[in-house]
């Protein structure tokens, strides 16, 4: 019988390998809403994201991480998560909105949010995940435009209804 002694232990743990307590958070499956949005889910996203890369706030409105490593996921590949008003999202290289669009069931965007976004697909999730339905709806939407330089948004966004109601008045008024 062999006794290990408390010393012998912790370096026999300590040389093996084991697997991340801290595995990084799954950002591709929260711009999926896997889980669908909420302000908690939201938050530990981005406590997760400042911890791995500075910001980058210079463009969108919104606060670009780079990631150490790409994510690469039903062949599409990014390396930016993306926080912006009440979105959470990545950014996938190349203009691939249509490519999304048909691998995720989104369907075409009937405004173009003020022509920031040349091609846009969205999908509203269905009642049962919608944490939030009592201030406005929770969809996964694909946009792509000038601003974001040959990559496409993919995000789970929260929009209310005060905004909905805003944009669809302004997209009423704002000629094509």
């Amino acid at each position: 019988m062999m006794i290990f002694s408390l010393r012998s232990l912790s370096l026999l743990f300590a040389l093996s390998p084991l697997p991340s307590l801290a595995a990084e958070p799954d950002f591709f499956g929260a711009a999926l809403c896997q889980p669908p949005y909420s302000l908690g889910s939201a938050t530990a996203l981005y406590e997760a994201a400042e911890k791995i890369a500075k910001p980058d706030t210079s463009a969108l409105g919104a606060a670009i991480y780079h990631l150490r490593r790409p994510i690469e996921r039903d062949g599409f590949v990014t390396q930016d998560v993306m926080f912006g008003g009440m979105a959470v999202g990545v950014l996938i290289q190349g203009e691939v909105a249509g490519k999304l669009a048909e691998r995720f069931d989104l369907k075409p965007e009937s405004h173009r949010l003020l022509g920031s976004a040349s091609l846009g697909f969205s999908r509203q999730l269905p009642d049962a995940d919608q944490g939030m339905k009592d201030m406005g709806l929770i969809s996964i939407v694909a946009r792509q435009g000038p601003a974001l330089k040959g990559q496409t948004l993919l995000a789970c966004e929260f929009v209310s209804d005060e905004d909905r109601a805003t944009m669809e008045e302004l997209e009423g008024a704002t000629p094509d």
